[in-house]
């Protein structure tokens, strides 16, 4: 904390002055103890759920998602496709070990489990996903089913 010296204890220890954040904002709730016990809605272990950032969107062939998972083995990441055409992407990022020895001066990679569903629409093939992992960002690649343009016929109008 810049300037603010902390009177709670951090999970990862330190002094109450960190020279290492001089010029950071300050985030009044970043020391209070709920948000470093492990039942709370912020703690450090819902984090990566709440980080995973996903875009969609749609070209005339397909619905194309991409997950930015840093650090993530494919095997880490799972894609599964519900019968009510729901994509859904989850994973986890395992915490590192700590040593009581290590003094931390900053934690800011998230880690834990992250879940993502979407709802896709009408048009999705479903039997034909396909998902690929490269630098850390997964693609998932829904096929759209042509939309088949109904025949019009032209009818003379006599008389």
């Amino acid at each position: 904390m810049a300037m603010i010296p902390s009177f709670f204890n951090n999970r990862r220890g330190g002094s109450i002055f960190d020279t290492f954040s001089e010029f950071d904002i300050w985030d009044p709730l970043k020391e209070f103890p709920f948000t470093s016990t492990s039942n709370s809605l912020l703690s450090r272990e819902n984090s990566a759920f709440v980080n995973t950032r996903i875009d969609w969107k749609e070209t005339p062939e397909a619905h194309v998602f991409k997950a930015d998972l840093p650090g993530l083995k494919k095997e880490e990441v799972k894609v599964e496709i519900e019968d009510d055409r729901v994509l859904q992407i989850s994973g986890e990022r395992n915490v590192e070990k700590e040593d009581k020895n290590d003094t931390w001066h900053r934690v800011e990679r998230s880690s834990g489990k992250f879940l993502r569903r979407f709802r896709l629409p009408e048009n999705a093939k479903m039997d034909q996903v396909k998902a690929s992992m490269e630098n850390g960002v997964l693609t998932v690649t829904v096929p759209k089913e042509e939309i088949k343009k109904p025949d019009v016929k032209a009818i003379e109008i006599s008389g």
